[in-house]
């Protein structure tokens, strides 16, 4: 095991998270401590070596709260415990304990935009009582149909009827999961006090959890059709709308103000928003602006792109470009809801060259990188049948939507049938393919995508201009992507072939100094699938 590693930056005046590795934990499918097969805090804890050993600087957990698990952790009942299945508060300050042991930052997701309907704060609300006007309620319209046209993401209406009130309440996921009024400043309150207790159990951030769903329009408008994109595919009802009164709230940036100076109490606490939906550049923006809002928005922009594109990168770094008073952009390329990277942007047999180059290109990335679990083992996506599904949103629009378990199977950490994840039966299973990736198989292995992760996180620690270096754009043409990370002291140059082809490497790298090669990249010719890294002192 690698000895505890200090913050990145040894300046004072840069905070730990600005261009901080981040390791994304979904604690169902990280590892089983006691046999019932699923994943808890207990196991996290056992397997922080792995983490720690990778170079990552922080965790972030996904939820594992108190929950129904209708929404598998989305759907809180309560915000300041945890979970039977997950173990206890002791077992969640032991885990903080060993991190911070490690050097390892813990960061948590906050869900604020929703609860589960078994939350007591929605059974107080429901009886009318001084919680009334917390979630979102209203009456129907004279027909007797929901007050808005607003559509769920799981497909239906975004209204349930409740004939304890004789109202409908408002739902953007799940009809088990309603919809907060964050509009009410005691709402707003109640939620910084879940902050607090946290931050007083000794986590260094937050991930906020859909935010812009937080705040609806108080008139209820109706959310008028979307325009038809050419050539994608609506599957669900939520698609036909563009979503610009059931969601994105203006009064949102001064709710992020009230949780920054809070966080500000705590000294050097990171709070990260989640922000998807067809205006999420300008909400993370104006999330993030200056020093009272936000430190980082997490982007979506690759989460679902088809095909990893020089012009895809080049787009995405050119909306933060760094300007005074920008926030500081945080870029996953796969996560628990979204596909494998390596299932959606090339063929089978390409899987473990690709998976060194996309993973050497989100660390050389302006922002915080943010690896999912199974990442560093080139992991592919699942193919769950019908009849194993868990993801109530699969469930509901099957088959025309992805199933987000195939990104959620457990953990391979040995190559046997339950992949060293469990004693017991795995909640999802294992398929042979990333068995065989398996983490043991590949410790073992000189020249393996976990080593090849290992060592690109090292070279990211090692050299503060991919942590902290201004994004300068040489070349985005068909396949070739040339950028430079600047700084007083030196430039890194990163240049990426992403496509099958050979080709001549399209700058000059005479007097650089060689950092890494990627599938036989060298500083003259770029193979297909193949990066070549190098610096030149200030």
């Amino acid at each position: 095991m690698l000895a505890p590693h200090p913050v990145p930056s040894a300046n004072p005046a840069v905070p730990w998270w600005r261009g901080a590795a981040i390791y994304q934990i979904y604690p169902r499918s990280f590892q089983d401590s006691n046999g019932d097969g699923v994943g808890d805090l207990a196991g996290i804890t056992r397997r922080l070596d792995h983490v720690a050993d990778l170079g990552v600087d922080a965790i972030w957990i996904s939820p594992f709260f108190t929950s129904p698990m209708k929404d598998f952790g989305y759907d809180i009942s309560d915000y300041c415990a945890v979970d039977p299945v997950f173990g206890t508060l002791a077992d969640f300050d032991a885990l903080v304990a060993r991190a911070h042991h490690l050097g390892l930052k813990v960061l948590i997701d906050q869900v604020y935009a929703h609860t589960s309907d078994q939350h007591e704060w929605f059974a107080d609300s429901r009886a009318t009582s001084d919680k009334a006007d917390w979630y979102v309620w209203a009456d129907p319209k004279a027909d007797g149909t929901p007050p808005s046209n607003w559509q769920s993401v799981f497909g239906g209406p975004a209204w349930t009827w409740d004939a304890r009130r004789c109202q409908y309440y408002l739902h953007t996921f799940l009809k088990e999961q309603p919809q907060l009024n964050v509009h009410n400043v005691a709402v707003q309150d109640a939620l910084l006090d879940v902050a607090k207790f946290w931050l007083d159990r000794g986590v260094d951030g937050f991930r906020l959890d859909a935010l812009n769903h937080a705040m609806a329009d108080p008139l209820l408008r109706d959310n008028p059709p979307a325009p038809e994109v050419p050539g994608q595919r609506r599957t669900r009802p939520f698609d036909y709308q563009d979503k610009v009164h059931s969601q994105s709230q203006p009064e949102m940036v001064y709710f992020t103000e009230r949780l920054r100076g809070l966080a500000n109490e705590y000294g050097a606490v990171f709070t990260m928003a989640e922000v998807g939906g067809s205006n999420a550049l300008e909400e993370m923006k104006a999330f993030t602006l200056g020093e009272n809002r936000l430190d980082s928005a997490y982007g979506f922009d690759f989460l679902y792109a088809p095909a990893l594109t020089p012009d895809l990168v080049a787009t995405a770094m050119a909306e933060w470009p760094g300007d005074s008073g920008e926030g500081w952009p945080s870029w996953a390329f796969e996560n628990h809801d979204a596909p494998r990277a390596v299932s959606r942007w090339c063929a089978a047999e390409d899987i473990d060259n690709f998976a060194s180059l996309k993973m050497a290109l989100l660390l050389c990335l302006r922002g915080n990188p943010i690896l999912y679990q199974g990442e560093e083992l080139g992991l592919e996506q699942d193919d769950i049948p019908f009849h194993l599904l868990q993801d109530p949103e699969a469930i509901a629009n099957w088959p025309l939507t992805l199933s987000r378990d195939g990104a959620r199977t457990p953990f391979p950490w040995t190559d046997d049938e339950r992949g060293g994840f469990t004693t017991g039966t795995p909640w999802l299973p294992l398929s042979p393919a990333n068995r065989a990736r398996a983490a043991v198989v590949q410790s073992a292995a000189p020249f393996s995508m976990l080593k090849a992760t290992r060592r690109l996180l090292a070279l990211r620690r090692a050299h503060a201009e991919l942590r902290l270096g201004r994004f300068e754009l040489l070349e985005a043409t068909q396949n070739l992507l040339v950028f430079r990370r600047t700084l007083p002291q030196g430039a890194v140059l990163c240049a990426f072939n992403l496509g099958q082809v050979d080709a001549a490497m399209p700058v000059d790298t005479a007097g650089m100094t060689l950092l890494a090669s990627i599938n036989g990249g060298d500083s003259s010719e770029l193979p297909g699938l193949s990066a070549w890294i190098g610096r030149t002192a200030g």
